[in-house]
């Protein structure tokens, strides 16, 4: 059963920066599909388990932005 999150990341003011949160987002385990939606920063994870926020907050760091 597939687990749905929703998160809102910072910083985001292209469609690069959208490529990149999403490249970073999906290399997490157990993440099957990720949505990124540049206006208003909305994310939604997709994933065969619970996701972790520190694991998610990682990941956005990573590419340079922040989870609010």
């Amino acid at each position: 059963m597939s687990q749905t999150s929703e998160w809102t990341v910072t910083g985001m003011t292209c469609a690069h920066c959208v490529a990149s949160v999403t490249e970073e987002i999906s290399g997490i385990d157990s993440v099957t599909d990720v949505a990124v939606t540049l206006d208003g920063g909305r994310v939604v994870v997709t994933s065969a388990t619970p996701l972790d926020r520190a694991r998610v907050e990682a990941a956005v760091t990573e590419a340079g932005y922040a989870l609010a």
